[in-house]
């Protein structure tokens, strides 16, 4: 505390654009299409995929509905629980800020797995012999790390390079696929319903939420940006119309090119190599080379914007005591120091200990991480829509029935119906204990965070009232569950 006031971030420098490079270069494009949509053709074997994403967008725009307008009365570093304890309770906010830490670090650590294969690959094609995938993973963690306790600015200027080079080698991907199809003759059969809503559509909408993860951290940064109470939700309803229609628009290219009947099997036995193998038949084995080169620093920055927003949860969580003080320490930059050197050391022993398990860094350490990641975000987007709800409901005079209820409560319903689904992601029933150990870990880490808060609660009841921050002046107050 400095002044009777909390402990902020660096200067207020971000704007829209910035927050968008962030939250789509973590939802990562390149990566997204090329590993988790072939992904999506492969396990669920629905031609369906791009009708996924239309259906989709309209849900995840609900959500964003109420979080935008939330965003405009609660900003905090924390991002989900501050809206959580302002809207439900303190209690209830302290678990969710604990589900979402344990979520963002799978996320942001699966994504190692994936990095250290793409480049272990990538090596061995040109230069024979194999190396493993850990080394690349190991020195990449720490690079994150270094760039982590930089200005936020400078951050953003990397991940927006990043991002805009991926766009236009996915655009370029796109069109020559359309212009290429299977059998020269193109098929739009995937648009169909009947290619979509089959026994298996749960399974591909679970994939395809874990897709779109990261369109959801703009909060993250609404104590850096220079008008919080518009960039946060502008910024997430950008990134979740760019991100749909890249997706929509990509995935629907690779069925047009490998064929309706031919991409499934595809992806399959190819995954990601699927589209570069395209790319080279049709656009030359050079293009198809920068493209997957460009596909690995995709990933780089997917590490990094995922990097930055759990270094802002740990920095939240140490300012209001919930964790350790020394989370919450901040550099001459106004990074979050104390955050960044957590996550990245949480990285290193994660991934030193697959490596030493001899785990296989894409159908284990990507995939399992990734499963309990995904799952974990939409519990919390679940618990936001309600806190919306809870917040607004003693203040009804501040924002449209809209904003309020009914979207919020239209996108709980949405979510809840996704989420239950969320299992198949894991194999079939009675395959490997991990169907249930793993989202078992949330489980667990919001029963810790009911039990932290209530120590807090009957030992430092002080620190119990700041949980969640302030609330915007003359707004609505937090809920009595929680005085």
């Amino acid at each position: 505390m400095t002044g009777g006031r909390p402990r902020g971030l660096g200067n207020q420098g971000l704007g829209v654009a910035q927050v968008v490079f962030f939250v789509v270069a973590a939802a990562g494009p390149l990566y997204a299409i090329a590993g988790g949509v072939s992904t999506t053709y492969a396990v669920t074997g629905s031609v369906g995929v791009p009708l996924s994403f239309l259906v989709l967008a309209p849900v995840l725009a609900l959500f964003a509905v109420g979080y935008a307008a939330m965003s405009r009365y609660v900003t905090n570093a924390g991002a989900f629980y501050p809206y959580v304890a302002n809207g439900i309770g303190r209690a209830s906010g302290t678990a969710i800020a604990f589900v979402s830490l344990v979520a963002y670090n799978a996320i942001q650590i699966s994504v190692y797995g994936l990095f250290g294969w793409s480049v272990s690959n990538w090596l061995a094609t040109r230069f024979g012999p194999v190396l493993p995938w850990w080394p690349t993973a190991l020195v990449t963690a720490v690079l994150v790390g270094v760039l982590g306790v930089l200005r936020v600015d400078v951050n953003a200027k990397v991940l927006g390079v990043a991002l805009c080079l991926e766009v236009a080698v996915v655009a370029v991907i796109d069109v020559v696929l359309f212009a290429h199809p299977a059998g020269g003759h193109a098929s739009f059969a995937s648009l169909e319903p009947a290619t979509l809503f089959t026994v298996g559509a749960g399974a591909v909408f679970a994939f395809s939420v874990a897709v779109f993860t990261g369109f959801e951290g703009a909060a993250t940064y609404g104590e850096e940006c220079r008008d919080p109470r518009r960039t946060v939700g502008r910024a997430t309803h950008i990134a979740i119309w760019l991100t749909a229609v890249l997706y929509f628009v990509s995935s629907l290219a690779m069925s047009v090119g490998a064929g309706p009947d031919g991409v499934v099997a595809g992806s399959r036995a190819e995954g990601p190599a699927l589209l570069f193998g395209l790319s080279a038949h049709h656009a030359g084995a050079l293009f198809a080379d920068v493209a997957y080169f460009l596909f690995m620093t995709s990933q780089c920055a997917g590490l990094l914007s995922f990097h930055n927003a759990v270094a802002r949860y740990f920095f939240a969580l140490g300012r209001e005591g919930l964790l350790p003080a020394a989370l919450s320490r901040t550099g001459r930059t106004g990074a979050p120091v104390g955050g960044s050197l957590a996550q990245t050391a949480l990285a290193l022993v994660v991934i030193a200990v697959f490596a030493i398990a001899g785990g296989d860094p894409v159908t284990q350490l990507f995939a399992w991480l990734g499963v309990t990641a995904s799952t974990g975000v939409v519990l919390v987007m679940i618990a936001v829509s309600l806190a919306v709800i809870g917040f607004f409901r003693r203040r009804t005079e501040v924002e449209t029935a809209w904003r309020r209820w009914v979207a919020p409560l239209l996108a709980a319903l949405a979510l809840t119906a996704i989420l239950v689904h969320f299992d198949l992601l894991l194999g079939e029933a009675g395959t490997t204990p991990l169907r249930w150990a793993l989202p078992g870990l949330l489980l667990v880490a919001g029963l810790a965070g009911f039990g932290r808060a209530a120590v807090l609660r009957a030992r430092r009841p002080d620190r119990y009232a700041r949980i969640g921050g302030p609330v915007a002046p003359g707004e609505p107050e937090q809920p009595r569950e929680g005085r």
